[in-house]
């Protein structure tokens, strides 16, 4: 028997008001995510990946269509439904790290852990940072790392709830190229090595290459 999708978003449209009249920020969006699985969505600035995303991670809802989240009726929810469920599910990565200043590499890792309520929480955060290399800096603050390092705690932290889907927004976006491949390969190992799907914005072309699955969104419609 085929697995539950992780993912699964069917007819999904967007419509706002505006002076002139309705205007579509998304248009008849249609994909699948399995286990394991990986998929980037490209395009350009303004073609609505921000607004996609938002929808398939339950920030937003639809105009039109649904998003089920292993199944379950994700986008039907209320705001309080949807974060139950996406905190069961879900992790995130973006661009800008979102560490919490006051807190040291390992003390990030911890808190989502904690707020989970989850076993070993501190070992497990301890593994996690060892997993990208950043076992020797668990004292250390956000200021006192480099913005590869930062995004590596952010990795460690996205990955230490063990997420059946991570949602990466622009994860190497504000890096240098050679922290940039190094934070991209972390990703896509632990993807395949953890089974947790990924979806990843980017705009860029050899990160999106790397992921098993392509989609372009182009004036609110998704191109293979």
């Amino acid at each position: 028997m085929a697995s539950t999708p992780v993912l699964d978003a069917r007819q999904l449209s967007k419509t706002v008001p505006a002076p002139e009249g309705t205007l579509t920020l998304l248009d008849d969006i249609h994909l699948t995510l399995n286990p394991g699985d990986s998929l980037a969505i490209t395009g350009p600035s303004g073609s609505g990946k921000s607004t996609l995303l938002g929808l398939l991670a339950g920030l937003d809802v639809p105009s039109a269509g649904e998003v089920r989240l292993r199944g379950e009726p994700f986008s039907a929810l209320d705001e309080g439904g949807r974060a139950a469920l996406r905190g069961r599910y879900c992790s995130f990565v973006f661009q800008a790290f979102h560490l919490v200043a006051d807190l040291n590499a390992l003390e990030n890792v911890q808190l989502p852990l904690e707020i989970a309520g989850a076993a070993r929480a501190r070992e497990r955060a301890r593994h996690w940072l060892e997993r990208v290399g950043l076992g020797h800096r668990e004292r250390h603050f956000p200021a006192q790392l480099s913005g590869g390092e930062q995004q590596r705690v952010a990795l460690a932290r996205a990955f230490a709830v063990e997420p059946d889907l991570l949602f990466a927004d622009e994860p190497t976006g504000s890096l240098d190229r050679a922290n940039g491949d190094q934070v991209a390969q972390l990703l896509f190992d632990l993807n395949r090595d953890h089974g947790t799907a990924l979806v990843l914005v980017t705009h860029d072309p050899a990160l999106a290459a790397h992921c098993a699955h392509h989609h372009e969104l182009v004036e609110g419609r998704l191109n293979a």
